[in-house]
């Protein structure tokens, strides 16, 4: 599964009886294509530490397609946040089973229809609540705007019942793993 942290959207998914390099290097060919991605300076891939992830294979197709790797270290759990959130949203949603999956394809249909209600209609609060498709097309400024007019209107209208300022509906601009610690200024 393959997740583009400015948008939250996942780009791609495929489930497969094995892991390999060979599968993992067309899985990210496909997405290359299928998503147009647009290969911008600096765009990294961060990943787990698994084989496939870590192969020759794999990282000549990135360095073809002008794109970096990077890796989760070992040990930390919130290394890669975006993934280990999707992955929490995606076994405690409401549709997972119960009970192990019947075979590989019904593993496939639940991930294809899972993905689709992602991106859709799961309203993300690390994006002020749109979903993942409403960021990536661009339409969540306008969205966030007409919320952020509403809040506005309604501590005009009834001040007495706002005890702080409203909420700020603006999208996050910069969106980064393993964001740098401040340094403690010295005491002198």
């Amino acid at each position: 599964m393959v997740i583009d942290v400015w948008s939250r959207r996942i780009l791609g998914v495929e489930v497969h009886e094995r892991e390999c390099a060979e599968l993992a290097r067309d899985f990210f060919d496909r997405i290359y294509r299928d998503e147009e991605i647009n290969i911008k300076p600096g765009s990294i891939l961060h990943s787990d530490n698994g084989a496939a992830m870590r192969s020759y294979t794999l990282a000549a197709k990135l360095k073809e397609l002008g794109i970096g790797m990077s890796f989760s270290r070992p040990h930390v759990s919130n290394d890669n946040a975006y993934a280990e959130s999707l992955f929490r949203t995606l076994k405690y949603h409401h549709s997972y089973p119960l009970r192990r999956f019947r075979n590989l394809l019904s593993v496939r249909a639940w991930a294809d229809g899972f993905v689709d209600l992602y991106n859709t209609e799961h309203r993300h609060s690390g994006i002020k609540y749109v979903t993942p498709n409403q960021r990536h097309y661009g339409e969540a400024d306008a969205i966030c705007s007409i919320r952020q007019e509403t809040y506005e209107q309604a501590r005009q209208q009834h001040p007495g019942r706002w005890s702080r300022p409203p909420r700020d509906w603006r999208q996050p601009q910069i969106v980064q793993l393993n964001h740098p610690r401040r340094q403690k200024e010295k005491q002198s």
